[in-house]
């Protein structure tokens, strides 16, 4: 019980720090050939995600999948400063993949991202696809194969797993700025000897946040509750009711914390503005909760502030209710 409380506390420490970059694109970003590609993409990647989840998940494994889901959709409310007037939020992906293994995180990921395009107007429904495959998909293989490819290299122990969490977490901060930037010059958005240097140099930085965030989250996890790490082993045993309840409950403290979020533009953004092509981006043909507000509370203030307590408790939902689909069936 003890284990439980200091690691909800962690939890909370860690939505203080978060230091990394958003890659959401908005549309008008990429042109319609290459968004239709992402969309298959995307789909395809989905679609074999469920496959190789189905049956596979456990009683420990289904709340958790709704609390990582809960939390990094409200971390990710949060950008913070980073430097020169950039801003940056928690990608995730890396440490979803490391504690559910990395299919049960694209679903997750997902869940997030997706969540953010339909229902808050953040990122373009047209770029859904590569968001996906940029944010969910590429950063939960790079930073779970990098960690295991580490671990197998040093060995096993905490070391091992701290270097190998903080390689995998920095390298898929990475490789997506990477393939935003491929995208945009396959688009004609921008030259990749513009786009490639600017995006890797910004994320090449800033994803040592990410490698702070996962080093710090997996030497806490492993010290109280080391069980968690064999999740996607499927770990025996349940996650007790008081455990999920108190993650969700640290979720929607995060959420509450979504007023203190930068103005200042994320990295994506900022490349955007400093090569040119910030004017491309095209709004939404429609608006539900544009910008995470509640065009109903005339306060700005508490009407982001409850946005994000909103869509905290659908993605915690949505997460929950595809694990639970998934999961192992009594014998």
């Amino acid at each position: 019980m003890l284990r439980d409380r200091k690691l909800l506390m962690f939890y909370a420490l860690v939505a203080m720090w978060l230091t990394t970059t958003g890659l959401h694109i908005p549309d008008g970003f990429l042109s319609t050939a290459v968004s239709v590609v992402g969309w298959v993409l995307m789909i395809g990647s989905v679609v074999y995600a469920l496959r190789q989840t189905r049956g596979q998940l456990g009683d420990k494994q289904i709340p958790l999948m709704g609390v990582l889901a809960a939390f990094i959709f409200a971390a990710q409310a949060i950008n913070f400063p980073v430097a020169g007037g950039t801003s940056g939020h928690l990608l995730g992906g890396a440490l979803a993949a490391i504690i559910m293994g990395p299919w049960a995180a694209v679903l997750i990921m997902t869940s997030v991202i997706a969540l953010q395009a339909i229902l808050f107007q953040d990122g373009g429904l047209l770029a859904l696809g590569f968001n996906v495959v940029n944010m969910g998909v590429l950063t939960a293989f790079t930073g779970y194969l990098m960690y295991q490819l580490t671990r197998r290299v040093m060995g096993e122990g905490r070391n091992s797993l701290l270097v190998a969490g903080a390689v995998g977490a920095w390298l898929s901060v990475v490789v997506g700025a990477i393939a935003t930037a491929i995208q945009l010059s396959i688009s004609g958005t921008t030259p990749l000897g513009v786009a490639l240097p600017a995006m890797a140099g910004v994320h090449a930085l800033i994803g040592v946040g990410e490698a702070l965030i996962t080093v710090g989250a997996l030497s806490f996890i492993f010290a109280t509750r080391r069980d968690l790490l064999t999740i996607g082993e499927a770990a025996p045993g349940k996650t007790s009711a008081t455990w999920w309840l108190g993650g969700l409950a640290v979720s929607l403290i995060v959420a509450v914390f979504s007023f203190a979020a930068s103005p200042d533009p994320d990295g994506l953004e900022r490349v955007a503005e400093d090569t040119g092509f910030l004017g491309a981006a095209q709004d939404s043909l429609y608006k539900i909760l544009p910008d995470y507000t509640l065009p109903f509370v005339g306060d700005p203030l508490i009407s982001g502030i409850l946005a994000v307590v909103v869509g905290t408790l659908i993605v915690f939902a949505i997460a929950f209710g595809i694990a639970r689909l998934q999961g192992r069936k009594a014998s």
